[in-house]
């Protein structure tokens, strides 16, 4: 059995970060090693870490550099032959470690194997909603046009994936290896994928089971809507400095994808005036997501206005009918292992 190490970033998580360690030391997989990087937390995350005894847990503790800088750390210190990403607000299923072991196995071009995820609120439970990527033929503007693995807690990659796109910096007094681009302090995740898909022939792959608990948290990073624009246009320049023509030929309507994304984020916060913003920019960018993808370009035009206009009573009336809806049809889609069906031409 080839070991796994989990790299658990910890800041500021002394409410969930217990039934997240907890989530990983009840794995079916037993061959791993936890490595919870300390981020300069400077709550008690850490002090309720050291209460767990199990060998298999390292903490590791560093000046803050953010998600992209412990995850770093986390992959200099792995000893495993396969790196799992855990957020520490985020839980797996038992059978996570599991199930992506044995697809790695059975599928030697795939370097970095991801999962649907089911979406809990604040306190844990299921909202009925998943996140369901397209898992198959996953190509480099369908990685600029979305984020195949969905989040941060969903893939187990192969350690051999980050040897062949390391690169040398001196960002903290000596030089080091780095993988995640600490530059960024969001979308840092986008940009390591698309950086896999130019620069190697690993495949990215999912498997259709949902088998992430992923925490909607407006209070978390994705929150600020325009700083997280900022930095994914950021991330679109610095592809473009390696990769102009790729660049070149999708940016538009990877732009007008983007803002539709953040569209149905505020939709999510309630805020519709920024809703109907963000979809009309969409729109102007480039309309062909319309036609790409009518039903949903749609619905998310159609729940920024109607939030933005209606009575939020009505509102809210029209919001649970429809995320019923939207759960039931993504339960059949997982119950039937299929993914996402849009495609990027």
């Amino acid at each position: 059995m080839e070991k796994v190490s989990v790299i658990l970033p910890v800041y500021k998580a002394e409410k969930y970060i217990a039934a997240t360690v907890q989530s990983v030391l009840e794995q079916t997989y037993k061959n791993f090693e936890i490595l919870i990087i300390d981020d300069a937390s400077p709550d008690k995350s850490i002090d309720i870490c050291k209460q767990f005894t199990d060998p298999r847990i390292r903490i590791i503790s560093q000046a803050n550099r953010g998600l992209a800088g412990a995850r770093n750390t986390g992959i200099r210190n792995a000893q495993g032959k396969y790196l799992a990403f855990l957020d520490a607000d985020d839980l797996w299923l038992r059978e996570k470690l599991e199930k992506h072991l044995v697809h790695l196995d059975s599928s030697p071009k795939v370097g970095v194997s991801f999962s649907c995820s089911t979406l809990i609120n604040d306190v844990g439970e299921p909202l009925g909603l998943y996140q369901i990527p397209k898992l198959k033929e996953i190509t480099v503007p369908h990685i600029l046009c979305r984020n195949p693995v969905g989040n941060g807690s969903a893939p187990v990659i192969r350690k051999e994936v980050f040897e062949a796109i390391k690169f040398q910096d001196n960002l903290h007094g000596t030089i080091e290896d780095f993988y995640f681009d600490e530059h960024f302090r969001q979308s840092e995740d986008i940009e390591c994928w698309i950086r896999i898909s130019i620069k190697t022939n690993w495949e990215i792959e999912g498997i259709s089971e949902a088998l992430t608990l992923y925490r909607v948290n407006s209070g978390g990073l994705s929150a600020n809507m325009l700083k997280q624009l900022d930095s994914w246009e950021k991330v679109i320049e610095k592809t473009r400095c390696y990769a102009p023509g790729i660049v070149n030929q999708w940016e538009a309507l990877a732009r007008a994808y983007q803002l539709r994304y953040l569209a149905r984020r505020a939709v999510r916060l309630q805020d519709g005036a920024m809703a109907v913003k963000l979809v009309n920019r969409a729109l102007a960018t480039n309309w062909h997501i319309l036609s790409k993808e009518p039903r949903r370009t749609l619905l998310t035009l159609a729940a920024a206005y109607f939030l933005w206009l209606l009575p939020q009573f009505l509102y809210n009336l029209i919001e649970t009918v429809a995320l019923k809806t939207t759960g039931y049809t993504q339960r059949q889609r997982i119950l039937q292992g299929l993914g996402g069906s849009n495609a990027i031409s």
